[in-house]
């Protein structure tokens, strides 16, 4: 009592306690005590990032912690403070752009997750007070209020279930937004509570909130008149989580246990935050760089300056002003290397960020408008929610996918089943319609089938051993009947069924609600030959046989599957008084259970499926004598009402109950694939990429999954590491994992053949294929043993074993731990991209913690989609998005980048040269107009075509060869080799531009009058050179040419010859000084001027030239690819970004 006292006290400090107490109704208990109400928190949902009061700081500092925006308000800064040459408008407007679209963008975003969150807090729920039914909004559900939830709503909260409108006090909830699965699941009420909730005097008492969605303990303490209060154990299944729907049930009243930010569902979401490309991690390596370039070029300037000056008399015509003499000497040191950093600046290319954003948004429409990612079923096309990481698509490293919806379907179909060793397949053949099949064995002969007894007893096994319900309709039971007896009739005149053996199903099928899509399709399976299951009605199952009787069946029990045992059963009792054990599980768990006379017989049937990809399951039944089950039932009755370790003993029971059993048969059902879906793990796997299936499904239907879709091959070695093997070798689990995984490692990674550079292991002939399974529960014990050096090396061991494998699979796997192995992965050494695909909500956490997140347009409702940074309606899509658009935008943005330092190293490379002639004195090479236009106008549309339109490869030919996709792996092209080839390039133009033209002026006389050119025109001609070389350089590198590219590189020389004509020829009233007045026009006038011109940029592009012609193809694919290029010719950067592959290729005329 006293315990109880100071829980109550301290409610509200769940950091001190492992539990928390809750009052059902908020009515004290025993009713004459106090009642002190807890402290939880409430039932608000929040998503949003930002608020009105915290956007516009809190986003401003988000977007200033991206090294360039920061380093552009620094010089912005600079420009305004501080006398420079240049206007403060030349990177203050670029800089303003980018914040501005960026913090619009954003903020909308949120807007939206804003709206999301109101729309959910707002929703109105009843909750019952003092037998008072009222309507308040979602956010104001307090711990302990009790709730009413009608039928197809959602539940608002983690909610204890207290009452339900079904006689059996069961309800039927859909988790697909949940744990991804479609199915019903049954829940059930606290037994023996008040029929009128009002009168209810209780406390619960469970465990604080964590995340599993598959464990929940409790304990409910329920007070009647003065008594003791009598104890009800509470597990999951009386468990109703917040974001499940009610179904197949009128209403239902809960109590609420965990609200809000506490809720299971709540605690599964991982927050979104901000994904930042390869691309972009490169850019800000190569911006570095360059910054440290444009210090030492402004250092050298300003030391250089302060020399001359010591050598060389101040000039008459420059005197020093008494302010400026009286200026201290290092202030002015300060603000000359200030200056020099402004006039140098071009060289960061500030309008790269504009046009890289650009070129995001504007590429990604060319994913939306991909007719090939429509899909007439659901009359959608792909979605791209953000543009931020188009190139990502091209660098994916790691695939972890959802198996249900995602590589399947989600719907079972019967296919076939074996008793007592013959097959009865479902099909057209005539013989199995004439009543014979085939047997499994060493002769492939038409026998008889089995007998019609063992027929009976296993068709009845299938239509007892579930928990399927049928779907409450208006139809009458006698309906139903009557219906079927036509369809049997129908068949009957076709001659397709002489004595019922065989059954179509009906027309209209009766509606199932299962907890797992394969019981439905063995119920449907059952119908096709002659039993149907009508229902459950007050713990009696009715099925009508063969001869349309209907049989009556009283169910004793269920034993339900769990994944450590992988069988469940059910206890029956006949009209004759019998009982049965039937049971059904796969046949690793079955075949020890079972007498073993009659394990070889199906033991053929099964593996011959399974390597089919189908789902097996092997039945068997047991008879039970009074005694057996006497015994059995007190057993049951006990170890459910155990608070200490329920599930151990439930597990002791139902295997001691499970055994001597005797094996009818086996059946297979199939989970079909997505359209295509084995072919695009092929592809994908082709690429180098790993593929890791997570799910929460159980271990065998993935399995069979990952085996029809080809991840597990038939000599692929599985190395398993679940509860099942775990409680193998009667040793704790913890050094039963600590020997498994240096068991797998040794395998695995000690004695695995070396991997040649460049394949993986599952393109390896010589290598083993190993495939590796694990499970939620096992994974928990990995990532979080219970000493921490263990807890690290049982990491590294995991995930070395995993690396070395072909394909992973994941199984039980709850939200939170998807995210947890996907940045397990992120986060290992070198930091592969990862990429993750699934359709449910379930997904989500998962979605949003890879590098790119993949949202299928399944039938899971949208969260992944809304979540996602793409979405796509089917698996197959994945292909074409990964190996060609994701190809070709890394392709592009590389180049992108790549040319922009480049042009704009070429851009300031003469003017830090000129300082060495004009004595240090700050003096622009170029006009100011020039200086802002260079990017903005003359160089800026040519490489935003080139980055939306290139195809270095036709998209054909990125699709049939998948393993071109390699080539760029690993950021390929951004690597410091080619930044270093690029930047060599560029000093090397900059050169050729600055000193040709200064050999020009070696001539003192450049015109026919003898005038001599002067500053202005020496910056022109070298300014002419420069936009014309980056430009033509630009034409070379383009492979795949449209109409567009032609107009905008050779409008935009046009335009810069326009505008040069135009700007020296008008005097301009607002321009103090007009330093390019008829500058531009004179310099034409000179043969020696366009001699220079055209000489210096072929000396400029020779080498490019000569590369490209005399460079042959090589590569196993040159010769049959050269003719399906979209165009001749071939970029040398391109080629040289191949010289590390072992399957490298290049491509000319």
């Amino acid at each position: 009592m006293l315990r109880r006292r100071l829980n109550r006290l301290f409610g509200g400090d769940e950091g001190r306690v492992h539990s928390r107490t809750i009052y059902v109704g908020h009515k004290s208990c025993p009713p004459n005590e106090a009642y002190i109400p807890p402290k939880f928190c409430d039932n608000r949902i929040v998503s949003s990032k930002y608020t009105v009061w915290n956007f516009l700081p809190k986003n401003l500092f988000e977007q200033f912690r991206r090294i360039a925006n920061f380093y552009f308000l620094i010089i912005f800064l600079v420009q305004v403070i501080v006398d420079t040459p240049t206007s403060p408008v030349t990177s203050g407007l670029p800089l303003f752009f980018v914040i501005t679209v960026t913090a619009v963008k954003q903020g909308y975003e949120d807007w939206l997750r804003h709206k999301a969150d109101r729309e959910v807090n707002e929703y109105r729920v009843s909750v019952l007070e003092d037998g008072r039914r009222i309507r308040k909004m979602s956010a104001k559900i307090k711990v302990g209020d009790i709730v009413e939830v009608e039928e197809d709503e959602t539940f608002p909260c983690d909610l204890i279930l207290l009452q339900s409108s079904r006689d059996d006090g069961t309800c039927f909830v859909t988790t697909a937004s949940l744990d991804g699965e479609s199915n019903h699941k049954t829940h059930y009420t606290v037994a023996d509570l008040e029929s009128d909730l009002q009168y209810l005097s209780s406390t619960i008492e469970c465990e604080q909130p964590q995340p599993d969605l598959y464990k929940f303990v409790g304990r409910m303490h329920i007070y009647r008149n003065s008594q003791e209060p009598d104890v009800r154990s509470l597990g999951p299944e009386n468990l109703l989580l917040k974001g499940a729907n009610l179904k197949n049930t009128q209403k239902i009243c809960g109590v609420a246990v965990y609200t809000g930010m506490e809720t299971k569902m709540a605690l599964n979401y991982q927050g979104k935050s901000q994904k930042r490309s390869a691309v972009e991690k490169s850019i800000n390596a190569f911006l570095l760089v360059y910054l440290f370039i444009l210090v030492s070029k402004a250092l050298v300037c300003t030391t250089l300056k302060y020399v001359w000056q010591g050598k060389h008399d101040e000039p008459w015509y420059n005197e020093k002003t008494q302010k400026e003499k009286d200026t201290n000497q290092y202030l002015k040191m300060f603000t000359d290397f200030l200056s020099f950093m402004v006039l140098f600046n071009f060289i960061i290319p500030v309008s790269m960020y504009v046009t890289v954003e650009m070129q995001k948004f504007l590429g990604s429409f060319f994913i939306t408008w991909d007719k090939d990612f429509f899909d007439p079923e659901i009359q959608e096309g792909a979605l791209v929610n953000t543009s931020d990481l188009n190139e990502e698509l091209g660098q994916v490293e790691y695939i972890f996918t959802d198996k249900t919806g995602t590589l399947t379907q989600n719907n079972m179909e019967f296919i076939e089943c074996c008793i007592d060793g013959f097959q009865y397949k479902h099909g057209d053949g005539s013989s199995e319609l004439d009543g014979f099949c085939v047997t499994d064995g060493p002769v492939n002969k038409i026998q008889q089938k089995a007998g019609r007894e063992r027929e009976e007893l296993f068709l009845r096994a299938l239509c007892l051993c579930h928990t399927v319900q049928i779907k409450e309709s208006t139809m009458h039971r006698q309906d139903q009947i009557d219906q079927i007896d036509q369809i049997g009739q129908i068949d009957q005149v076709d001659g397709l069924g002489v004595d019922h053996e065989f059954l179509h199903p009906p027309q209209k099928e009766m509606g199932f609600i299962a907890s797992s899509p394969d019981e439905i399709a063995l119920v449907k399976g059952a119908m096709r030959y002659g039993f149907t299951f009508l229902g459950l009605e007050s713990k009696n199952m009715k099925i009508l046989n063969r001869n349309k009787d209907v049989e009556t069946y009283e169910l004793l029990h269920v034993l339900n599957f769990d994944p450590v045992r992988r069988r469940m059963s059910v206890m029956v009792r006949s009209k004759t008084g019998d009982i049965l054990l039937f049971c059904k599980g796969a046949d690793s768990s079955m075949f020890p259970q079972v007498r073993q006379e009659e394990v070889e017989r199906i033991r053929m049937h099964v593996e011959r499926n399974a390597t089919e990809g189908y789902r097996t399951l092997c039945v068997a039944y047991k008879h039970l004598n009074a005694q057996e089950y006497a015994r059995a039932d007190a057993d049951l009755r006990e170890a459910r009402l155990a608070l200490q370790d329920r599930e151990e003993k439930l597990m002791a029971v139902y295997n001691r109950v499970e055994t001597d059993m005797i094996l009818i048969g086996a059946t297979a059902v199939e989970d079909q694939l997505q359209d295509e879906a084995a072919q695009t793990m092929e592809a994908l796997q082709g690429a180098g990429m790993k593929v890791w299936v997570l799910t929460g499904d159980k271990m065998e239907t993935a399995k069979s999954t990952c085996y029809a879709c080809g991840l597990f091959k038939k000599n692929t070695e599985l190395l398993e590491l679940t509860l099942r093997t775990l409680e193998d070798g009667g040793r704790s689990r913890e050094e039963r994992l600590h020997d498994l995984l240096l068991e797998y490692h040794k395998k695995a990674v000690q004695d695995a053949p070396p991997v040649k550079l460049g394949i993986t292991r599952s393109w390896s002939v010589a290598g083993h294929d190993y495939g590796f399974i694990i499970d939620g529960a096992s994974l928990s014990m990995v990532l979080s043993s219970s000493s921490e050096p263990n807890s690290r090396r049982y990491k590294n061991l995991f995930l070395q074993i995993c690396q070395n494998c072909t394909a992973v699979l994941c199984c039980r796997m709850a939200p939170l731990q998807k995210a947890q192995i996907v940045k397990l992965v992120k986060n290992s050494k070198g930091n592969p991209i990862t990429l993750s695909v699934g359709d449910g909500a379930n997904d989500v956490s998962m979605i949003l913690e890879a590098h790119v997140g993949i949202g299928i347009k399944g039938k899971e409702g949208r969260q992944a989609v809304k979540n996602s940074d793409y979405a796509i309606p089917k698996l197959k899509h994945l292909k074409k998005l990964l190996l060609a658009h994701g190809h070709l935008y890394y392709v592009r943005i590389a180049h992108l980048v790549q040319y922009f330092f480049y042009k704009n190293l070429c851009f300031i490379l003469p003017q830090f040269l000129y300082q060495f002639f004009c004595g240090y004195s700050q003096q622009p090479l170029y006009d100011a107009a020039y200086l802002t236009m260079y990017n903005i106008c003359f160089t800026s549309m040519p490489i935003l075509a080139y980055s939306l339109l290139e195809q270095h490869i036709c998209i054909e030919v990125l699709l049939e060869h998948s393993t071109l996709y390699r080539n760029i792996a690993k950021n390929a092209m951004l690597r410091w080799k080619l930044f270093l080839y690029w930047t060599a390039l560029g000093i090397f133009h900059g050169l050729v531009f600055f000193f040709g033209v200064r050999f020009l002026f070696s001539n003192p006389a450049l015109q026919d009058n003898g005038q001599v050119f002067g500053n202005w025109s020496y910056g022109t001609i070298v300014f002419t050179v420069l936009v014309f070389t980056v430009t033509l350089k630009l034409a070379l590198d383009t492979r795949h040419w449209t109409w567009i590219n032609h107009f905008v590189i050779w409008g935009s020389l046009a335009f810069y010859v326009f505008f040069s004509f135009f700007w020296g020829g008008i005097i301009w009233p607002f321009l103090k000084h007009q330093r390019l007045y008829f500058v531009f026009a004179n310099m034409l006038s000179s043969v020696s001027a366009w001699l220079v011109i055209i000489l210096l940029i072929l000396l400029s592009l020779l080498p490019e030239i000569l590369l490209v012609v005399l460079r042959k193809p090589r590569g196993p694919h040159a010769r049959q690819m050269k003719h399906r290029l979209p165009s001749s010719g071939t970029s040398t950067i391109f080629m040289l970004s191949q010289t590390a592959s072992t399957h490298s290729f290049s491509w000319s005329d």
